[in-house]
């Protein structure tokens, strides 16, 4: 790899907005904004809007399709019609 040319990979923070979790890892993004971690030392900290913490994939809080309702929905407006 050529020297000088790819940018800093170091520990950062990242903070889910929506729970408050957070989580140390590495990355090449960077932040003014700093946290102490408890380990003592200070990273960057970026704030995301959501993250495994939060997202309702993987937290299992999926939305129940109400799918016959939408069925009906459907045949009251289009069942008469053939064509």
């Amino acid at each position: 790899m050529k020297s000088g040319i790819h940018p800093e990979y170091r520990p950062v923070v990242y903070k889910d907005m929506s729970t408050g979790d957070a989580f140390l890892t590495r990355s090449t993004e960077s932040s003014r904004e700093t946290v102490e971690w408890s380990d003592g030392a200070t990273y960057p900290l970026i704030r995301v809007d959501v993250t495994s913490a939060s997202h309702p994939f993987w937290t299992g809080a999926t939305r129940v399709l109400d799918a016959a309702g939408q069925v009906e929905k459907f045949r009251r407006r289009y069942g008469g019609r053939h064509g």
